[in-house]
């Protein structure tokens, strides 16, 4: 499309659950419900629309083994970009994407900075590595590199346990989720197990990450400060390999991965049903790989949330939550076309017809 070309979107328009329209012009990158006057250079595209999707727990720059190069980062970001993915929260990197904001035919960043971790409590090369004397500190550091959020690992094996356990006191917490408060940032933590969640929720946590110890004594006091949890289905789905891979150092932490894993869709749908607030997030570029979004709207409606809520999670509701636009009135024009409802089949996200991109068809 050159520079004045007109992109005429034809069918059904999903700007909201309950908000369907006939048609929408993409006009210099942005949306508009109206007719351009005089348009020549148009180009028209069928089908069922959607806001660009949503992955909101991804690490673009970050591969299982730490930090990986631009080449490397791009091939990434270019796989969720195909797989309809046009707006990411990187939930903790390493390396530094800041470059990919330049570029228009990749998808749009909120980053978190980079994990902050328990010295020796995660996998190596991914996190500042740090004692809780140092976790305001770096938090503080944090909240200045990313986009308005911070990522800390909330628990994680202790070997001399063997099993899952918290990484950080009461006190830290509390002192850190202050700091980060006052600069006006919001904090997610990952947490696989029970014990870490109330001292971060009752601290004043935003969101966590997994959540797979939300327990029925746990999910009121979430509901209540209104924690939002990103469950990362497709990456629970390894536990069982996990826990076999532990089993003979670790027998307590792979007992106790297996009863996460066994419990996740239950757990799921007791938040979803509590009125918790639950987003779409694959953990890809860690061991998982990118592109995988469809596939997390799949498990989520595995779970028990119904389809609806499940496509609001990686579209409608998700961009609310992080503060960026759908398919409004003069919004950028991101923007994914499907060939059937997707409210009526959830693995339809799986094959999208067209990408569009600050108003370019990319794919």
């Amino acid at each position: 499309m050159s520079d004045g070309a007109v992109l005429h979107v034809k069918g059904r328009v999903l700007a909201g659950p309950d908000d369907v329209r006939d048609e929408l012009w993409v006009v210099g990158g942005r949306i508009s419900y109206d007719r351009p006057a005089g348009a020549r250079d148009v180009t028209t595209v069928t089908g069922w629309a959607l806001p660009g999707l949503v992955d909101a727990h991804c690490h673009v720059g970050l591969d299982a083994h730490g930090p990986v190069d631009a080449e490397t980062a791009e091939k990434q970001a270019l796989t969720d970009r195909d797989a309809g993915t046009l707006l990411v929260r990187d939930a903790g990197s390493p390396s530094d994407t800041r470059w990919i904001d330049d570029r228009a035919d990749l998808p749009k960043i909120i980053r978190a900075g980079r994990h902050i971790a328990r010295t020796r409590r995660y996998i190596r090369n991914y996190a500042w590595e740090i004692e809780p004397d140092d976790l305001v500190a770096y938090v503080a550091q944090e909240a200045r590199r990313g986009d308005g959020w911070v990522k800390l690992v909330g628990d994680w094996i202790d070997r001399d346990l063997g099993d899952l356990a918290p990484c950080w006191p009461r006190e830290a917490v509390e002192a850190a989720i202050a700091e980060a408060h006052r600069l006006g940032v919001r904090v997610t933590a990952h947490c696989f197990a029970e014990s870490s969640l109330r001292d971060l929720v009752e601290a004043g946590i935003d969101c966590v990450e997994h959540a797979t110890g939300l327990s029925e004594d746990l999910i009121p006091l979430f509901a209540e400060r209104g924690v939002a949890i990103v469950p990362t289905l497709v990456n629970i789905a390894t536990f069982p390999k996990l826990a076999e891979g532990g089993e003979k150092k670790f027998p307590r932490w792979s007992a106790h991965m297996r009863r996460l894993h066994e419990r996740r869709y239950d757990t799921v749908r007791g938040a979803y049903d509590a009125g918790i607030p639950v987003y779409v997030g694959t953990d890809a570029g860690g061991s998982l790989a990118h592109g995988l979004v469809a596939e997390e709207v799949a498990e989520m409606v595995a779970a028990g949330i119904p389809p609806l809520a499940a496509l609001s999670a990686t579209t409608w509701g998700a961009r609310a939550w992080l503060g960026r636009p759908g398919l409004q009135e003069g919004a950028p024009a991101d923007l994914v076309v499907y060939e059937a409802d997707p409210r009526a089949d959830v693995r339809v996200l799986a094959a999208p017809r067209r990408v569009v991109l600050n108003g370019r068809v990319v794919g």
